[in-house]
């Protein structure tokens, strides 16, 4: 009997579903906005683009290193690993090789191989680098792409993934679909001018770099993002929907009733719900997969969205400090089961140069505290309070899972926000940090992506 009575409950919910959440073409305002200081301007702000260059001094060099030797250390307990979050043992390895080995003027000069600009969009220098492809096949345009970052990520995610979009065939990936990258800063990251105001959320950030866009003279071109990239990407095709050719996620918030019920009932009645064997086994057991991974993962979120300003504080004093809560996210966001090693398995898929690169961008542009109040500003009052948390994307998508995902999304959950999902991939290896865990894999699928999108 109670069989019956299930299966009546999860037939209503799907009636119920049907009638009142069907697709809805809905678009999200452009609108307009003032992020800089004081009140705007009354004449017309400067719309030029300029070359930036990424720079460096001994003053800068000497700093940090002082900081690094007064660096206090409190030993780890015993085989606690990365169980208790960054081991301080394997730090004094990174210190080590941060404060004697590190070349920041080397690194500088790999950051500077690309072109970087710095434009003026409501108020805020928005910093982008702007990749050309050095040979287009005859008879064909390259595809403007714009790949957004996320936290506590930035555009240096993109420096692997670049040249095998730019120049795939170089790479044996087939010269006959080139991409022109941009791949812009958040603002508040890195080289991009943090707000000075109150409400700079992600939709803010998709009109902003829609303007971007624009303001480059694309017409019309494909968006890619994971993290906040990918929220960003998304409002993007709810703004301006007949500009993105195509919107391609390695992630997604997707927040419906029917998942909670979805993952109660999916041990048992997996394939009635539309799981497959390998959706099963990325979130199956759910204590495991599901509740356990989100509870160990998302303390961060709830400062950041809370006070980020008070931690904040503390991440910009100090470089170790600011090293040790950015790395552990570089560890057990790319696989889960890195916790149970004593280096965090950090080398198993990045070298501390690219690692201890990222973590100098948001050092020396003191950009910590700005980077974590986005999450008080699209977090702040609660999951499902914005209305673009609710609308669906009509604009064609393309979605990468990852098995090492925080949290896995089956291909029904996706189809859900986004009815025209073209391409669901299941990805062979990776976790959180596509591009910069698994360029090539993540490469060929916006690849076949946008190949489809070209035959429709």
């Amino acid at each position: 009997m109670w069989l019956g009575v299930l299966l009546a409950l999860v037939l209503g919910l799907a009636v119920y579903y049907w009638f009142t959440a069907r697709d809805k073409e809905e678009r999200l305002p452009l609108g307009d906005g003032w992020w800089g200081p004081g009140a705007p301007p009354s004449d017309t702000e400067d719309q030029s683009i300029r070359p930036f260059k990424v720079e460096t001094s001994d003053d800068e060099i000497n700093d940090l290193h002082q900081r690094i030797d007064r660096f206090r250390w409190t030993a780890p307990l015993e085989d606690s690993r990365f169980h208790y979050g960054f081991n301080s043992s394997y730090l004094k390895k990174v210190l080590s090789y941060w404060r004697n080995d590190f070349d920041w003027r080397k690194q500088v000069e790999l950051l500077n191989q690309y072109p970087h600009f710095k434009t003026t969009i409501e108020g805020l220098d928005i910093h982008f680098i702007h990749v050309k492809p050095a040979q287009v096949p005859s008879g064909r345009s390259p595809e403007p792409l714009m790949m957004v970052h996320g936290w506590p990520g930035s555009f240096y995610e993109f420096y692997k993934i670049i040249p095998l979009l730019t120049d795939p065939g170089s790479h044996g990936l087939g010269d006959q679909q080139v991409f022109e990258v941009i791949c812009p800063s958040i603002p508040g990251y890195g080289f991009s001018q943090a707000s000075s105001k109150k409400g700079l959320d992600s939709v803010a950030t998709a009109r902003i770099f829609y303007k971007l866009m624009r303001r480059l003279g694309f017409q019309s071109f494909y968006i890619q993002g994971g993290d906040w990239g990918s929220l960003i990407c998304t409002n993007m095709a709810q703004m301006a929907p007949s500009h993105v050719k195509g919107l391609h996620l390695n992630m997604a918030l997707v927040l419906r009733n029917f998942q909670t019920l979805s993952l109660l009932l999916g041990r048992r009645f997996g394939r009635f719900l539309g799981f497959t064997d390998r959706d099963m086994e990325l979130l199956f057991p759910v204590k495991e997969k599901v509740f356990y991974s989100i509870m160990r993962e998302s303390g961060y979120l709830h400062i950041q969205a809370t006070k980020p300003d008070t931690v904040g504080s503390a991440l910009n004093d100090s470089p170790v400090g600011l090293a040790a809560y950015i790395l552990e996210k570089f560890s057990t966001w790319t696989d889960s089961s890195f916790r149970d090693l004593e280096d965090g398995g950090l080398e198993r898929k990045f070298t501390l140069d690219e690692l201890l690169t990222n973590i100098m961008l948001y050092w020396t542009t003191g950009s910590i505290v700005s980077s974590q109040r986005f999450y008080k500003e699209n977090m702040g009052q609660g999951l499902m309070a914005h209305k673009h948390e609710r609308m669906k994307v009509f604009v064609p998508t393309g979605f990468a899972a990852f098995p090492s995902e925080l949290l896995h999304l089956p291909e029904k959950w996706v189809r859900a926000k986004y009815p025209r999902l073209l391409s669901y991939s299941y990805m062979a290896a990776g976790g959180h940090f596509a591009a910069f865990e698994e360029p090539r894999l993540l490469a060929q699928d916006i690849r076949k992506f946008v190949a489809m999108v070209g035959r429709q």
